[in-house]
């Protein structure tokens, strides 16, 4: 970092780090970095963006928006059972806004540091505000859970609750108040990292809830080349989704609402004894709501047992009508 330019400048006052893993053998300042992943252990890579307008309000809180940023990716290395360890960052602004960027790294940074994961490199460019970060984790070789593997009588669970974030989003865009409750899920998700090091014991697939429980649980069953039964009253929800829901309106989010960031897993029934120790140990609350069958697709079934028809689908980027 000599300074010579706004964009150095920006990076070193920012987003430049001392150390604190010995794993990292070169971070910022060269031209690309230098990790050295443990011995024996697989190294685990995702990516997720968000774009001003189609992932966030113009005016999100900037310290928000790093959390959460970091949250989806962290997210996704929890879905295979990966312990986080390093980070890669590109942003696009639209202009210099040092309270921003301020905001934005300590959001980022906070968390970061909470799961030690460690910023290694990125770039910042200028254009439309967008952000894009990458995760790697390692997870012990031939120990990462998948979305394969789930077997025709495996029971299906969640953890914490769904429909939060989208029942916040949903009233946001609205104008309407919005539960700090419901506020917090959809603006500062919590990864479930220490649950996915769990599962690796135990579940047979998972994956995590990013664009709603049916969709998601959908690529879990086609990757897994089976079906799934789910019952619409076992999905757990918040007491702050219950006091704030209207009625038929929001009946649906639970199930296609999108940006719960929870954990979807399948597990044989001969562990099923194992999820109160899970729920002690993780500190995370684990539903089941279904099983695994052989007939393909995932159907929702009502209190009394019967067929649901749900009124809309999962996010789609390239879908007009989606939420």
């Amino acid at each position: 970092m000599n300074g010579a330019t706004p964009e150095f400048d920006l990076i070193g006052r920012y987003f430049t780090r001392r150390s604190r893993r010995a794993d990292t053998v070169l971070g910022i300042g060269d031209d690309a970095a230098l990790i050295q992943p443990p011995q024996g252990s697989w190294l685990v890579a995702t990516t997720d963006t968000m774009v001003c307008g189609t992932h966030f309000l113009p005016d999100a809180d900037p310290r928000d928006l790093g959390h959460k940023l970091l949250a989806v990716n962290l997210s996704d290395l929890a879905a295979m059972g990966a312990d986080p360890a390093w980070l890669t960052l590109a942003l696009t602004l639209p202009h210099i806004d040092h309270e921003w960027l301020t905001a934005f790294s300590a959001g980022l940074f906070t968390l970061a540091e909470t799961v030690d994961a460690e910023l290694i490199g990125g770039d910042i460019t200028r254009g439309p505000l967008a952000c894009t970060l990458q995760a790697l984790g390692t997870v012990p070789a031939d120990r990462a859970l998948r979305r394969a593997g789930a077997k025709p009588g495996d029971g299906i669970y969640v953890s914490g609750t769904l429909g939060d974030a989208a029942l916040a989003l949903a009233l946001r865009l609205e104008g309407s108040g919005v539960p700090a409750a419901l506020a917090e899920r959809l603006d500062r998700p919590t990864p479930r990292i220490a649950l996915g090091r769990a599962l690796r014991e135990w579940a047979s697939a998972a994956i995590d809830l990013s664009d709603g429980l049916l969709a998601d649980l959908g690529h879990l069953c086609a990757s897994s080349g089976v079906g799934a039964t789910i019952l619409q009253a076992d999905v757990p929800r918040s007491t702050a989704f219950r006091s704030a829901a209207r009625g038929a309106l929001d009946a649906d989010l639970p199930l296609n609402g999108g940006d719960d960031y929870e954990l979807c897993f399948t597990m044989p029934e001969h562990h099923a004894a194992r999820v109160e120790a899970l729920t002690h140990a993780t500190g995370c609350p684990i539903t089941r709501i279904g099983c695994i069958t052989t007939e393909p697709g995932v159907r929702c079934h009502d209190a009394a047992g019967e067929p649901m028809a749900v009124t809309r689908s999962g996010f789609d980027h390239f879908n007009p009508a989606a939420p």
